[in-house]
């Protein structure tokens, strides 16, 4: 079994030779696997290692934003070309023992109501998160990769670049490429290098819970040998991620992967896709047996109908949670971090115009009695 070790007590840039932070065709492989092998890849947190356990809320104000997301690898796989398609099966995510949950001003879901940064430290063991900012509060294990993809072609790493130029113009929220704390730190890597904080078609960023162990992700394949890198570990996460953090965790991976020679282009995918051939978590937890939820309107506060605007629905889905939380004697930021580990947004309609509706889903048995 072929692994990439890291030692998480350095940073990236003093490992350089491990890893990345931004995506660009140019990366150099760290390790080079032959379809079919399992691989073992060691990860660091989101911060790569900016917020270590115990830490005060001051580490989430001075935290270097241009090292997010630390990512090990690439690894090429051989025999794959542009036009397959990577299939990376999750065989296992093995977390560390400790993580971190922050609202960090700036960004979240909800960023213009929660202007302060707040932290909470969470301990791991048998399978449950458990923090003593969070009293009587178990959150069990779902493990999965935050952040995986393949390289960008030259070609698309051009095209992201514009188009996301272009959206920054009209007042979009985008992260242009910068090469402050990039790694590689110089080259054509650190200066058109596109940060990870969106996903894109070479997947990324895409924090999705489903992509547990078992599971299968497809990227289509845009330079040779695929050249994939993960990080980004999460212990558990609610669908949304709306404070912009789940239990961030190190995590140990490990994955292998088949190659399906002229899939992508022969069936014209350009978006990843996953699968899972079992339950992605034990039912209990996927589909909660006791549960509270609230629901969201596209309705602002001030009485005006937008129509079909699912964003609106959903801030109002969680805004609703939070004052439930409140009710219940947690405070404004605690309620925040708790959706944002435990609570999942669903699309609950989108045809009752013109009120389309989005439900938030907490289960009651995280709550110890």
């Amino acid at each position: 079994m072929k692994s990439i070790e890291i030692d998480r007590g350095k940073m990236l840039k003093d490992q350089a030779h491990t890893g990345h932070n931004r995506w660009h065709p140019d990366v150099t492989p760290v390790l080079e696997v032959d379809p079919g092998e399992e691989v073992v890849l060691q990860t660091r947190d989101a911060s790569d290692g900016q917020i270590p356990f115990g830490a005060d809320v001051n580490a989430v104000s001075n935290i270097a934003r241009g090292v997010v997301h630390p990512l090990t690898g690439p690894v090429y796989i051989r025999g794959a070309e542009p036009g397959d398609l990577l299939e990376i099966e999750y065989l296992d995510v093995i977390p560390e023992s400790v993580g971190w949950t922050r609202i960090n001003p700036g960004l979240g879901f909800l960023r213009d109501l929660f202007g302060d940064p707040y932290l909470v430290h969470w301990s791991v063991k048998d399978g449950w998160a458990t923090s003593t900012f969070l009293p009587k509060v178990r959150i069990p294990t779902g493990c999965f990769m935050g952040t995986a993809g393949l390289a960008p072609s030259r070609a698309q790493l051009e095209e992201w670049t514009r188009r996301e130029a272009d959206l920054l113009a009209k007042g979009g929220f985008v992260l242009p490429p910068d090469p402050v704390d990039a790694v590689p730190s110089s080259g054509s890597v650190a200066d058109e290098g596109l940060r990870t904080l969106p996903p894109r078609e070479n997947c990324g960023n895409v924090d999705i819970k489903q992509l547990t162990k078992g599971s299968q992700l497809y990227i289509p394949v845009a330079v040779d040998g695929g050249l994939y890198s993960a990080g980004d570990g999460h212990f558990a996460q609610g669908d949304s991620e709306c404070c912009v953090t789940a239990i961030e965790m190190g995590a140990t991976v490990a994955v292998r992967f088949q190659v399906h020679k002229g899939e992508a282009a022969r069936r014209n995918i350009k978006w990843p896709r996953f699968a899972h051939r079992g339950y992605f978590l034990p039912p209990q937890w996927a589909a909660p047996r006791r549960f509270i939820a609230t629901m969201g309107m596209p309705v602002r506060d001030d009485g005006v109908n937008e129509g079909e605007n699912l964003t609106l629905a959903a801030r109002n889905a969680l805004l609703n949670m939070i004052d439930l939380l409140q009710e219940r004697g947690w405070t404004r930021e605690q309620a925040y971090i708790l959706c944002s580990v435990a609570v999942d947004l669903k699309v609950s309609n989108v045809v009752d115009v013109p009120n389309f509706v989005v439900s938030a889903f907490l289960s009651e048995d995280i709550f110890e009695d």
